[in-house]
């Protein structure tokens, strides 16, 4: 009843659902010369052959997905893999790093024609769903249609468990269009039968795989030369509400290291002006990477507002605050840090990297505060002491090493699902 309730409501909301995307171009939240993709209209041509279709939600998502992309892509020669996301950023950064053979579409909106368009032009032979995204429409629509789909480092966080616990049968209905559900850890997984996934395994997380973000030695070179022998910190990923905090730490701070420097990266690199603005009302000498600014010796704050740089900044940083942890969000991915060896310190709101935080708490490979008097404290501690800042991203690298074949096994799994059939694409409508 709720899924057919949901199907005419979306299919009759369509209007209204395209006024909303073209407010979200206006916003800078979706790109306007692909808007096209999110009505299931395709802006590449479909290649003959096999059609794995990955469909991962944003940027964390997608970069914890890509080594998985790229051992299917060196197992399965005559396969072409679609990687879809909902995100700009995630485009820009998934455009960049994808092997031949691999693509990337936004993807549709869940509204029922929009989904028709695209299923029926790309034909998927198996979709892979990465950790949390269920959209009602694609999912039993592709599931009608017999498509083969797995969902692959899943993850279900305590709301969600408890917003979906009054509706047994719905999401009964939407866990079994899957043919299996790979989870992250066992707590994932007694969440997902408890929720009625008839078949779950527990490989691991895809997230320990990954390998180091990238950067070149070029722009490492350079940015250390600008930094020079000043004390540096990096604030990764943050959210509105933290970029507060992250400056008042600053200001603490700043009185035991004088020519401190603080890197803040938001989640959203769009937020850079506003944080300028926070921190020129704080008095503090702001400079903005998106605007090609410089770090000088007087600047306190440099603004990250850039996408796929994570990895020059871990690099440069000893010491590095993950986001979305000081605000109810749910924090971010902890262990691209770790395995730059820049010390990790996080808030309380982890909840969606739940099992990562506890094994790196429960070995002392990372430091957990709660406001920002507490944060202050931790990096003056991290920063002032060479030898215990270098022996917590010691034990940081060896919980890392822990799930060191994740990868294998996850491939090991999806490999029996992938049909020896071709398809063909056919043409869709607006």
């Amino acid at each position: 009843m709720i899924l057919s309730t949901y199907y005419v409501v979306t299919t009759l909301a369509k209007p209204l659902i395209n006024s909303l995307l073209k407010i979200r171009c206006a916003l800078g939240k979706e790109d306007a010369m692909r808007l096209s993709e999110r009505r299931g209209v395709p802006s590449k041509n479909r290649a003959s052959g096999l059609l794995i279709w990955i469909h991962a939600a944003s940027v964390g998502e997608a970069i914890s997905v890509l080594p998985l992309i790229n051992k299917l892509h060196d197992t399965c020669l005559e396969c072409n893999y679609l990687v879809t996301t909902g995100t700009v950023s995630s485009a820009i950064i998934l455009q960049e790093r994808l092997p031949e053979r691999a693509f990337h579409q936004f993807v549709p909106i869940d509204q029922p024609g929009w989904v028709n368009n695209f299923l029926n032009y790309w034909r998927p032979d198996l979709a892979l769903w990465v950790e949390s995204e269920i959209w009602p429409n694609l999912l039993t629509m592709g599931h009608n249609r017999n498509l083969p789909m797995i969902l692959i480092n899943a993850r279900i966080s305590i709301g969600s468990y408890r917003g979906w616990k009054p509706f047994p049968k719905t999401i009964k209905s939407l866990l079994n269009c899957f043919c299996l559900c790979m989870a992250q850890s066992p707590t994932d997984a007694e969440k997902l039968i408890a929720l009625g996934a008839s078949k779950v395994v527990t490989p691991g997380n895809l997230k320990f795989a990954a390998p180091p973000l990238p950067a070149s030695k070029s722009n490492i070179r350079f940015l250390s030369q600008s930094i020079g022998t000043r004390y540096i910190w990096l604030a990764t990923s943050t959210h509105p509400g933290e970029e507060v905090i992250i400056l008042r730490v600053h200001s603490i701070a700043k009185k035991r290291f004088p020519n401190l420097l603080t890197i803040i990266a938001p989640r959203h690199p769009s937020q850079g002006r506003k944080i300028a603005s926070l921190a020129e009302t704080a008095k503090l000498n702001q400079a903005r990477r998106s605007k090609g600014d410089l770090i000088k010796d007087d600047s306190d704050i440099y603004i990250v507002d850039t996408v796929g740089e994570l990895g020059l900044f871990y690099r440069v940083a000893p010491v590095s605050f993950i986001g979305g942890s000081l605000v109810p969000h749910g924090g971010q991915n902890m262990l691209e840090a770790a395995k730059l060896d820049s010390a990790v310190i996080f808030g309380p709101h982890t909840f969606n990297f739940a099992y990562i935080t506890d094994q790196l708490l429960k070995t002392e490979s990372a430091r957990k505060v709660r406001n920002a008097e507490e944060l202050a404290n931790a990096l003056i501690l991290l920063l002032g002491n060479d030898d215990l800042r270098l022996a917590q991203t010691d034990r940081a690298r060896q919980v890392v090493r822990t799930q060191e074949d994740v990868l294998t096994r996850v491939v090991d799994l999806i490999l029996p699902y992938i049909p020896k059939t071709t398809v063909t694409p056919k043409n869709v409508s607006s």
